[in-house]
């Protein structure tokens, strides 16, 4: 039973647009990728470092190390002063993100499976960087998830503009936490830099929660992206067999999982209702599960006709996801690169306007996606 009841969820869901039956997507076979980089294994995240001589971009792998290409070359040594992970089933290193100030603090965060008392919680932290190097580590966020269950860890982070961290906590395959505010699984975080809570955040004064909880009710959040224009935060999260997620992420909201979810089990039954009072509908859903992850709202030039839109990796499903909003309102779903048959684990939009992605492969690669022809 959850130790928070959905009370300020329920005065919030009216925020959140009602879901729409799927969209039906089309396929467009006008665009092409272009391979930068092979040779990883089973990179997780993508970023540009800001500053850096040579055009330096970063790259996390899966099994703990953090690759460097510098001037579009992959170099053979990891960085150093990268945290130990555990690096079971979907645990190891996860997200890479520098500080917004980075020019000037040098600071990049890390998220990561951090080894706990019987198992692994997700992690977050940060360590000064420069060439190659990086120092004196140190964890600003552990979640209270620890378990043996070696899935859904979230991992994704994220600044808004106003310089507040955001992390994605998943519910570590134990769905029943994602109810529970009085941990940490299921949930999506927010603290200020340091790892210090806000002094408004909604659960802040609430008698057994966490207060570092911004919003809960998530299965396994995967993608996280920042609204152009509203500055929200924005996620995809993983459904069970179906039922996977947009979501808007506001303070306080329920986002109902595992009470309400358009999934089943991958046994077939049902495992909740789809819709409920007091707790928030998706923006948009799959049935069946595309298996979402890295997320980006497109903003620049080179793609003119998706400017504004959605942009997603597709892991189960092995595309790149397009999805068109007015407003809140899902307006279309397009899918590319199809033919490929890889999955996509990250999107990032570099700082020249394209759309790079990583691909979840033993050999994985590094793609930089062309417009449409």
């Amino acid at each position: 039973m959850s130790r928070y009841l959905p009370l300020v969820g329920a005065l919030l869901v009216s925020a959140c647009a009602d879901a729409k039956s799927p969209i039906e997507p089309d396929d467009d076979p006008s665009v092409s990728a272009t391979t930068l980089v092979e040779g990883l294994n089973h990179p997780w995240s993508l970023a540009f470092v800001p500053g850096e001589a040579d055009d330096e971009w970063l790259i996390s792998e899966r099994g703990g190390d953090l690759r460097r290409v510098v001037d579009g070359k992959l170099l053979d040594d990891a960085v150093t002063g990268v945290p130990e992970v555990v690096a079971k089933g979907q645990g190891g290193l996860f997200d890479v993100v520098p500080h917004p100030h980075f020019a000037d603090n040098r600071r990049l965060y890390i998220s990561y499976a951090k080894a706990c008392d019987g198992g692994a919680t997700t992690a977050v932290g940060h360590g000064l960087y420069a060439d190659g190097e990086l120092e004196q580590f140190q964890d600003v966020f552990i979640a209270d998830a620890c378990t043996d269950t070696a899935k859904h860890f979230g991992g994704r982070i994220l600044f808004d503009n106003d310089g507040y961290l955001f992390i994605t906590v998943g519910d570590r395959g134990q769905r029943e936490r994602a109810q529970d505010t009085g941990g940490h699984g299921g949930s999506v975080i927010r603290v200020n830099d340091d790892g210090s809570v806000p002094a408004d955040n909604p659960l802040v004064g609430q008698d057994g929660a966490k207060t570092a909880i911004w919003s809960w009710g998530h299965r396994n959040p995967q993608g996280l992206a920042l609204h152009p224009e509203s500055g929200e935060p924005w996620l995809n999260e993983h459904g069970p067999r179906g039922g996977d997620e947009i979501n808007v992420v506001r303070a306080g909201i329920n986002y109902g999982w595992p009470v309400i979810t358009y999934g089943n089990e991958y046994y077939g039954p049902d495992i909740g209702q789809e819709k409920k009072e007091g707790y928030a509908q998706p923006l948009h859903y799959w049935v069946p599960s595309i298996a979402p992850s890295g997320m980006v709202f497109v903003t620049g030039d080179r793609y003119p006709e998706w400017r504004g839109d959605v942009v997603s990796g597709a892991l189960k499903l092995t595309h790149l996801n397009r999805v068109a909003f007015d407003g809140t309102t899902p307006t279309g779903e397009t899918r590319y690169l199809q033919e490929r048959g890889e999955r996509i684990r990250d999107v990032r939009q570099g700082p020249d306007g394209y759309l790079y992605l990583l691909t979840d492969a033993p050999d994985g690669k590094l793609l930089r996606v062309e417009p449409p022809s």
